[in-house]
């Protein structure tokens, strides 16, 4: 093979690999030095290289075709980790209902994953996801997903906007509904807690019942936190774990 066709195989690997990494779970984070990022990238293309260069097409002749080919395989790889990312949403979705079911919703702290001050809840469980990611070797199957992507999206074939559209939507329903099912302990505590307060405070109108309940109600909703703590991550990682098998 030519010096060229080499050249140009080489950068059509990297501009899809190259933006998924940008933007996976765990590798991709705002917290990891971009110059990092990038040899990781450059390094992963040029090992997977070798089983990619055979699938590749013919180099174009015309410079514009060449161009379009590099601009589509970023656009797929941006796709990709950006459905990716959508996972992470689930941290947001279920911090802020479980910060306003225990009275925390305004405690704020840095979320090093968003790179700016987040629900203390959310950021807590965007570092605890991240950690699973790398703790339970998930990471390997999303890599094995990013080769996995030129089965089903093969190089130089138009892209199925209409089913990535679907895709992309159901990937994120689907993370706003795992955020509302993992914060489920949480929301039947806090109805019930909510309504207690509510009734006695009907009893008791003189009574600052939902000051004086405050801390009963930080207190109980983190032990009912800590339990449910474990099964809110396997929730999630069975989720991630499940759309890292759909492209191998």
């Amino acid at each position: 093979m030519e010096l060229a066709a080499l050249v140009y195989a080489g950068a059509l690997i990297f501009a899809r690999l190259g933006a998924i990494l940008m933007l996976m779970p765990g590798i991709g984070e705002p917290g990891v030095p971009p110059r990092a990022r990038l040899a990781f990238a450059l390094m992963f293309s040029l090992a997977l290289a070798p089983f990619i260069a055979p699938e590749l097409p013919a180099e174009p002749v015309q410079p514009l075709a060449m161009a379009a080919m590099l601009m589509s395989e970023a656009v797929i790889g941006l796709m990709i980790g950006a459905v990716m990312r959508m996972f992470m949403s689930v941290a947001s979705v279920a911090g802020q209902i479980v910060g306003q079911q225990t009275g925390l919703a305004m405690a704020q702290a840095f979320d090093p994953s968003q790179g700016q001050s987040g629900a203390l809840m959310s950021t807590f469980l965007n570092l605890l996801f991240i950690v699973l990611i790398f703790v339970t070797n998930l990471h390997h199957l999303l890599l094995l997903a990013a080769r996995g992507s030129y089965e089903v999206m093969p190089v130089g074939a138009l892209p199925p906007l209409a089913d990535m559209a679907e895709w992309a939507l159901t990937v994120f329903s689907d993370s706003f509904r795992i955020g509302i099912q993992i914060s489920a302990p949480l929301i039947v505590f806090g109805l019930v807690f909510y309504f207690g307060l509510g009734v006695l405070s009907r009893l008791m109108p003189q009574a600052q019942i939902f000051f004086i309940a405050m801390p009963v109600n930080i207190l109980a909703g983190f032990f009912i936190f800590a339990i449910a703590v474990g099964a809110m991550a396997m929730v999630w990682l069975q989720r991630l774990e499940t759309f890292a098998v759909e492209f191998q």
